[in-house]
């Protein structure tokens, strides 16, 4: 708006405005950017940050002003994202100078606070500088790196609301906060060994509490791993496990000491040239490792090469059985010091880098809680001071067809907002059980959480409710509406439903939800539906089966299951998750297929094991009905005596991509399902027998077990296409999502985009949400709270 000139600006010429800017602009140094080009443009005036973003009022010469305006988005700091620039033209009130004013709190928190970001190459400059005075300085940090998100206690961000309050600033970073040449200039982390947090190491005491080793704690923590301990170090957004990857004997403790069965681990190093000689990193991987966010990188392994002498040689007991290595680089100074200076003695170049909680549980971020939980896991504690407010676990992402797939959406991203192409009511959507993210929304933005972790565990519920409520209180969404999956028994629904006070809680089908995860992020507005291809093991369906084989015809207000694949018995529930064995055998015995010890999953089942298996499937005792494409990759990994026993979630899977990826017979047919219709409804069916009876031919004849997996591969890469060429003859459809977690499988979702590609379609995959149930929320939350849709209150 225009106001009323002043005396004082008809006789100056001068003109102020007020400007509002949203979106990151705290913590990222705006306010001292903001500072730097007003006053190199000579205007006088102030800026501050509020609970709305960053406001600014600028006065002088109106090519100056104007000037000003043009570049404050155009120039911003490299880790601002600005989303919105307002202007409102105010009186002139003279004065002179400019200002960087005390933050104003009041109003509901509206502006974006940003991640946690991988130290600068400045600061690890200055951490290898005998002659500066953060020389080693384990928490050495500057306006464009280090911790925001989850040492955040409120907004808007500065230091009193963040946990360095507690840690007054010395004279001299004082005075470099306070100068506007300084790159720490209004740093809020700012910190040096005289005034700054500290570290402390702990070791176990038998019988006792854990005692403090004096010395210098890196380098002791450095002499501790050298010789095969497991320490817990205190990071970012939670404690680590860490432990020297080429110690195998260290590695095989941890696993065991941390029930991981045969999980694979993910690696730390401090340069792409100590892992280059274990897997192949092109630029995209390369780009990611180095970049600001540092996520953990799926990396395709390298064949072993035991003449090979560069590069230290990995523990085969971090990853047994996967085709890839999380590889992430050291993205803290303590990570840096751990992994060694340039100028300092040799010691472990790679280390095992793994949340530290018990299998299934939380990450530890209370340091108390670290010596208590972790107790029966860690040698040592490499602890600090500041404390952690916001648990946030590591991202993983990996690299597909040259572009991103985020595997699990964390550190680095979270809290950034993702863009809905429509606009939504303020909502929370409570995810699923398994890989547990929640998702507030309002407007045209989604606030995905960082990962929580499966609700089975109580301390994960808990943890659930404290991240939401603080996630809450840094977005200033107030939801209105609540949506849940519709499984009867999730964890995750039942606190939706205990949390409802009187608001609408929509159920959402769990496939539908991830179609609409996919929409959604691709921009979709929903009038136009979509072939949803839905994979995954596990989602409760409208018929009270256990879905996972689905093509669904979708857009946000619904969905018809155009198809699925065949039903077969589910014996037993999660002991058919965890032995694969057991699914193969239903899948035999639903083929009818007998039951010989020639068969590599028949001979896994213990004879006692089999007979009760076979009078649970004769008469129908505990065996749910199930189209799950998990399972029956499980399957037809025991089938081929690739995986018998799942020590993780979909190992069976992965092992069996593992062994696919060695067997290149690219003019091979491969197997093939039959297509059916079924009446009334008409839905098309895949029937698996076909496919069964053919590897068993395979393995019968001596197939090499890679083959098989490849022709597998093949065979549901083929289901797909033939899935979305009926679909598209019979409803005009030509744009097909790839969801659910099956789709975390590269190579199949290779495979499957590029043939639909060649066949005309459009094909959705993710790119910034997982294409597992870690994405879920956000598909709940678009179906159940876009503007206009249908709602019911207390709804489930």
């Amino acid at each position: 708006m225009t106001a009323t000139q002043p005396d004082a600006t008809r006789a100056t010429g001068a003109v102020r405005r007020r400007v509002t800017v949203r979106g990151v602009v705290q913590g990222v140094g705006f306010r001292p950017y903001v500072y730097t080009l007003a006053t190199g443009l000579g205007l006088a005036g102030h800026v501050t940050n509020t609970g709305d973003g960053v406001i600014a009022e600028v006065e002088g010469a109106p090519a100056a002003v104007t000037g000003f305006c043009a570049r404050l988005a155009a120039d911003a700091p490299p880790l601002a994202v600005v989303e919105f620039v307002g202007h409102e033209e105010m009186p002139a009130a003279g004065g002179q100078g400019f200002l960087i004013v005390p933050s104003r709190a009041e109003g509901p928190a509206r502006t974006l606070l940003s991640p946690d970001v991988a130290t600068c190459a400045a600061c690890l400059t200055e951490l290898a500088d005998e002659g500066d005075r953060r020389h080693r300085h384990p928490f050495i940090t500057c306006t464009h790196c280090g911790p925001r998100f989850t040492i955040a206690t409120g907004l808007p961000y500065d230091r009193a609301r963040t946990t360095m309050a507690d840690f007054p600033m010395c004279p001299d970073c004082a005075r470099e906060y306070a100068d506007p040449a300084d790159r720490r200039f209004h740093a809020q982390p700012i910190a040096c060994p005289a005034c700054g947090p500290r570290l402390r190491l702990l070791r176990a005491a038998p019988g006792g509490p854990p005692v403090t080793v004096t010395g210098d704690p890196v380098a002791e923590s450095r002499e501790l791993l050298a010789r095969g301990a497991v320490l817990a170090v205190k990071g970012l957004g939670g404690y680590h496990l860490a432990c020297d990857a080429t110690h195998p004997t260290a590695v095989s403790l941890l696993r065991e000491r941390k029930a991981r069965g045969s999980k694979p681990f993910a690696l730390m190093a401090r340069d792409i040239a100590d892992v280059e000689h274990l897997v192949h990193a092109g630029p995209a991987e390369r780009e990611l490792l180095t970049g600001a966010v540092r996520p953990i990188v799926l990396l395709r392994r390298r064949a072993p090469d035991p003449t090979a002498t560069g590069g230290p040689r990995l523990s085969e007991a971090v990853a047994p059985g996967s085709p890839d290595l999380g590889v992430m680089l050291a993205y803290t100074p303590l990570h840096h010091l751990l992994l060694g200076l340039p100028t300092d003695p040799e010691g472990p170049r790679l280390l095992v880098m793994t949340s530290g909680n018990l299998a299934g549980e939380p990450i530890v971020t209370d340091d108390e809680e670290a010596i208590e939980r972790l107790g029966p896991l860690a040698d040592a504690w490499l602890t600090h001071d500041r404390p952690i407010h916001v648990p946030c676990d590591d991202s993983v992402v990996r690299i597909c067809d040259g572009e991103q797939l985020v595997v699990r959406r964390s550190r680095g991203h979270a809290p950034l907002p993702l863009s809905l192409p429509v606009s939504v009511v303020p909502a929370l959507a409570v995810g699923g059980d398994l890989k547990n993210t929640f998702c507030l929304g309002e407007g045209r933005r989604a606030w995905l959480s960082a990962h929580i972790g499966d609700m089975d565990d109580l301390a994960t519920q808990h943890a659930f409710e404290r991240a939401e409520a603080q996630l809450e209180s840094v977005t200033g969404v107030a939801p209105e509406v609540l949506a849940a999956d519709r499984h009867p028994g999730y964890r995750s629904a039942g606190w939706a439903v205990r949390h409802t006070s009187g608001r609408p809680l929509v159920r959402v089908q769990h496939h539908h939800a991830h179609v609409a995860a996919a929409m959604a992020e691709h921009g979709l507005d929903g009038s136009r539906p979509v072939i949803g291809i839905a994979f995954d093991g596990t989602g409760y369906g409208d018929d009270a089966a256990v879905w996972g084989g689905e093509v669904l015809l979708a857009d946000y207000d619904g969905f018809t299951r155009y198809g699925h694949l065949g039903y077969v018995p589910l014996p037993g529930g999660d002991a058919a998750v965890q032995r694969p064995y057991r699914m193969a055998l239903a899948h035999l015995w639903s083929a009818g297929i007998a039951w010989t010890c020639d068969l590599p999953a028949v001979a896994a089942c213990p004879p006692d094991e089999r007979a009760v298996l076979a009078r649970q499937l004769e008469r129908n005792l505990n065996c749910v009905p199930t189209s799950s494409m998990g399972r029956l990759f499980d399957a037809v990994s025991s089938l081929a005596g690739i995986c018998h026993r799942s020590g993780y979630e979909a190992q069976a899977a992965v092992e069996l991509e593992a062994a696919a990826l060695v067997a290149a017979e690219p003019d091979s047919p491969g197997y093939a399902f039959t297509l059916r219709d079924t009446a009334p409804d008409d839905v098309a069916v895949a029937d698996p027998a076909p496919v069964i009876e053919s590897v068993v031919a395979d393995v019968r004849a001596g197939t090499w077990p890679a083959l098989v997996a490849a022709r597998f591969h093949r065979a549901v890469a083929g289901l797909v296409r033939a899935m979305c060429a009926r679909a598209r003859a019979d409803h005009d459809l030509d744009t097909v999502a790839l969801t659910g977690g099956v789709f975390a499988n590269s190579l199949l979702s290779s495979a499957c985009s590029g043939a639909l590609r060649g066949d005309g379609f459009t094909v959705l995959r993710h790119h910034r949400v997982p294409p597992n149930d870690g994405g879920l929320a956000l598909g709940q939350l678009i179906v159940a709270a876009r503007t206009g849709a249908r709602r019911t209150p207390g709804d489930g």
